[in-house]
């Protein structure tokens, strides 16, 4: 056969790849969510008793779960120890190839073991278990295959096959890797409900999200205290108000009396509908005739999303913290809130 002939036969058995005008991507797009659908469809039919015996061993578990896997099941193993240690039990991730060579090491006799391998014969995992065996960890397998190694010698087995991997080469994980993450949310959750875990423990491990500053944020870490207060006596004058609303830089004023409890309230807006007012004189008008007697305020103990909303439904900008003694003990406005991202 020449030279030119036999490239041609090699050509027409390789998969020549259509242009891209012509290819249907939406079309291969949606068949790999039918695919990976009737997957999770399928390991979810087998949550069972071994799902439950997990469960039950990782609650009753005095040290944390280590997860643990190679490649693909690596990333998913990485990902489980992440979600289940912002969910309350706690996790993390050890490479079992750096495993082999010291990191055994931070794997106490307390810890329970994740193993992830879909194969269920992953080298790396399996040198692993004689040393754990030895040590008394018990050992959680998430494998696609029951008869595996890694399952056979497993404490208890969660299946995760699927009836196919989305990639059409069956090659790359796909339909299996999206199952693995599946049944590590399903440990997670459950595992969070039977401990009555909160939205409030959530926020605790998460202290620099959006949801830890709204949980955890009180109103005495972002309010101004102390001499930052605007406030002056009800006997002070409308320009006496100002000079104290200009240096405080609230834009408004608290009216107290001798003993520092709240009698009203005076504000930038108050300012402009005095100045409107041809009655009104700004220098020898007392601020008791002018101020608000009965303003929003807030709690010190309050958390700053409370203020947030609180000024959010009543259209106002700035608010006084009051004790329980209604003592003005801070001021805040809605800046004070942008700058710590509560808004």
């Amino acid at each position: 056969m020449s030279q030119s002939n036999e490239h041609s036969r090699k050509r027409r058995l390789v998969p020549q790849a259509l242009p891209a005008s012509d290819f249907d991507f939406a079309a291969s797009g949606q068949r790999v969510f039918e695919i990976e659908r009737d997957g999770l469809s399928a390991v979810a039919a087998r949550i069972d008793g071994a799902f439950s015996a997990a469960c039950r061993a990782i609650l009753a578990c005095r040290g944390r779960v280590v997860c643990s896997g190679m490649g693909k099941s690596g990333h998913v193993a990485r990902k489980i120890a992440a979600t289940l240690a912002s969910t309350g039990t706690p996790a993390f991730y050890v490479h079992p190839g750096e495993a082999a060579h010291g990191d055994l090491g931070m794997v106490t006799d307390a810890d329970i073991v994740l193993a992830l391998s879909y194969s269920g014969e992953s080298d790396e995992l399996l040198t692993l278990l004689p040393a754990l065996k030895r040590q008394g960890n018990a050992i959680i397998a998430m494998t696609g295959r029951e008869h595996s190694t890694l399952a056979r010698e497993a404490d208890i087995h969660l299946d995760v096959s699927v009836p196919a991997e989305a990639c059409p080469l069956a090659l790359a994980p796909t339909s299996s890797t999206t199952a693995s993450l599946a049944m590590g949310d399903a440990l997670a959750v459950a595992l969070l409900e039977a401990r009555g875990f909160t939205s409030e423990d959530f926020a605790r491990s998460h202290p620099a999200g959006a949801l830890g500053r709204r949980l955890l944020l009180h109103i005495t870490d972002v309010m101004h205290a102390g001499d930052d207060v605007p406030r002056i006596g009800p006997e002070a004058s409308i320009s006496e108000a100002l000079v104290e609303m200009s240096r405080k830089r609230l834009g408004m004023t608290a009216i107290v009396d001798g003993d520092g409890r709240l009698l009203g309230l005076y504000t930038d807006g108050d300012l402009r509908r005095s100045l409107d007012d041809d009655a009104i004189d700004l220098r020898s008008t007392r601020i008791d005739a002018v101020m608000t007697r009965a303003p929003r305020t807030i709690d010190a103990d309050a958390l700053a999303v409370e203020a947030a909303q609180l000024m959010e439904a009543h259209k106002i900008n700035a608010l006084l913290v009051l004790d329980a003694d209604r003592r003005v003990v801070g001021a805040l406005n809605i800046h004070d809130l942008l700058r710590a991202r509560v808004v």
